[in-house]
């Protein structure tokens, strides 16, 4: 069985609301797609070791249109 990211996978959507002005934020994308320009085409196992994160988790951007406030969400990868 592999590990996947609900989010990256379209499989879930998350809702996050802004801690500064309460706010719907918006879906980024995934961290290690910001890396460079090359990041959102190369293999995940590749840019994860990147990213300092955990084994099994995917990092997230959210984005407050209204405040321009930006989190970083920690997703929990699922077994497919």
């Amino acid at each position: 069985m592999d590990l996947v990211c609900p989010i990256c996978n379209g499989m879930a959507s998350y809702v996050v609301k802004c801690s500064e002005c309460g706010g719907q934020m918006d879906a980024r994308g995934a961290v290690q797609d910001y890396f460079d320009d090359y990041s959102p085409y190369l293999s995940q196992n590749i840019t994860k070791k990147m990213d300092g994160v955990e084994n099994n988790r995917c990092v997230h951007i959210f984005h407050c249109a209204n405040c321009r406030e930006d989190k970083e969400i920690t997703i929990n990868e699922i077994k497919m």
